[in-house]
């Protein structure tokens, strides 16, 4: 297996991985990417499962485009939890009340593996295989 490759497998693998570490602290809970947003996981997570298989068949470009794909909803998935943060307690009339409960909601490191991970396998994939140059001849 080339370097390239391995980097990519490095990458799906924190992906998968990703989805089950701690991403939200509400108050006296901790939620992970399938309490937050279960078919939206399994996606990310059959996404992650599709560019391993890519890696191992050898096909390059499946698995350049499991990883752009996944960060691409890697990156939709923060941006919609804050907004589902932010909006979800806008049902609440004091407005100070609100502003509270919402700077209780903490980011956790989960977030890192989740965003390093399909930067990993995009980074592995850019790499191309080098190409045969067929030897000149000497005359």
């Amino acid at each position: 297996m080339r370097l390239s490759s391995l980097i990519s497998l490095t990458g799906f693998v924190m992906l998968i991985a990703a989805t089950f570490c701690p991403l939200f602290h509400p108050l006296l809970l901790t939620w992970n990417m399938y309490k937050a947003n279960m078919p939206f996981s399994l996606i990310v997570l059959l996404i992650g499962t599709i560019g391993i298989i890519g890696i191992v068949l050898m096909q390059p470009k499946i698995s350049r485009q499991a990883a752009w794909i996944s960060l691409l909803l890697v990156l939709l998935f923060y941006v919609l939890s804050l907004l589902k943060i932010h909006f979800r307690l806008k049902i609440i009339p004091f407005h100070a009340f609100e502003r509270f409960l919402e700077h209780q909601v903490k980011l956790k490191w989960g977030w890192c593996l989740l965003i390093a991970g399909p930067i990993l396998a995009i980074l592995g994939t850019i790499y191309e295989r080098p190409r045969y140059k067929k030897p000149v001849p000497i005359r």
